[in-house]
């Protein structure tokens, strides 16, 4: 069972099989907003959404705090785009 976390004081989600962190989304808080820089998953862990829901997590935690998300790397451009 994959488990997600939302990790703010890292600016980060992440997905977790157990111990194991198996993929990432990362931010860098801007001015402008949160801008996501950065995703990635394990690619023996491909094809099961993982990247989907951990950039679906950053926007939905910046749109309850009422702050922008700008998609920098090309996943998060195909994601929220």
């Amino acid at each position: 069972m994959i488990r997600y976390e939302f990790l703010k004081d890292q600016n980060m989600s992440a997905a977790y099989d157990g111990d194991t962190q198996i993929g990432v989304c990362q931010y860098v808080v801007t001015d402008q907003g949160w801008a996501i820089v950065h995703t990635e998953v394990l690619p023996e862990y491909g094809g099961q959404g993982i990247a989907r829901n951990l950039v679906l997590m950053v926007s939905d935690e910046a749109e309850k705090e009422g702050v922008p998300v700008i998609p920098v790397c090309s996943y998060a451009k195909k994601v929220l785009g």
